[in-house]
């Protein structure tokens, strides 16, 4: 059975870095939700002073990002069927491989609670044989060499402008993963850019995250007919 593997790349999701940990901005947060700071994920609107210093700070500090999508992608008829395979590779090298029978919190709140836990433990459950979701350090190169893949489609607003419908002929014509970013400003690592075969935009203007996923899987449930 074919299935669709798509990949959320240099997503902004992260731990507080241990480079800003002393900032006020920081340590208020952790006060007030009785967390160590390095257990915390990293939000821009709650620690947009403390980030100022980081690196590549405009594609950090958004784990809202994964959250919308995340809950469009697992909620979709494609994975419903079994015919989707999610992982996300975060900004900084961890890939979190997710089981499709996940069902993430919709509440925001207690979603990040449940990937502090999963990026502190490395699993949820955390005492699971069969962990719903899954953080391992690795980085983009190492991803594809584990799903048996060199190349990748890339969607880009810099990409050849081409139907939804296409990118998924490709896809599951040439066993491709389909790559999305996950990070809301700035372009792809030379390491992602450098793994694309193709390279396509849907539309002519930058889209949200969840917007390319969600146009992306129903391309692709029309094409295998689950739905008409």
């Amino acid at each position: 059975m074919k299935v669709i593997k798509l990949i959320l790349a240099e997503s902004s999701l992260e731990l507080v870095p241990r480079d800003i940990v002393g900032h006020p901005a920081v340590l208020r947060t952790a006060q007030r939700r009785g967390k160590r700071p390095t257990e915390m994920l990293l939000d821009v609107s709650l620690h947009y002073h403390a980030m100022k210093k980081l690196r590549n700070r405009h594609k950090r500090g958004r784990p809202d990002i994964v959250h919308v999508t995340l809950l469009e992608l697992l909620s979709s008829p494609l994975n419903l069927e079994g015919r989707l395979r999610i992982y996300v590779h975060t900004v900084n090298d961890y890939v979190i491989i997710v089981d499709p029978k996940t069902r993430i919190p919709r509440n925001y709140n207690r979603f990040v609670g449940l990937i502090e836990q999963l990026l502190t433990v490395g699993k949820v459950p955390p005492d699971s044989e069969k962990p719903l979701m899954e953080a391992v350090a690795m980085n983009f190169t190492a991803l594809l060499k584990h799903l048996g893949k060199e190349e990748v489609i890339l969607l880009s607003e810099k990409g050849e402008l081409v139907g939804t419908d296409e990118v998924c002929q490709k896809a599951l014509e040439e066993d491709l993963p389909i790559v999305i970013g996950g990070f809301p400003h700035g372009d792809f690592s030379e390491e992602v850019l450098a793994s694309a075969k193709y390279t396509y935009s849907i539309y002519p203007k930058p889209l949200d995250t969840w917007v390319v996923a969600s146009r992306i899987t129903a391309a692709c449930e029309k094409l295998l007919k689950i739905l008409l």
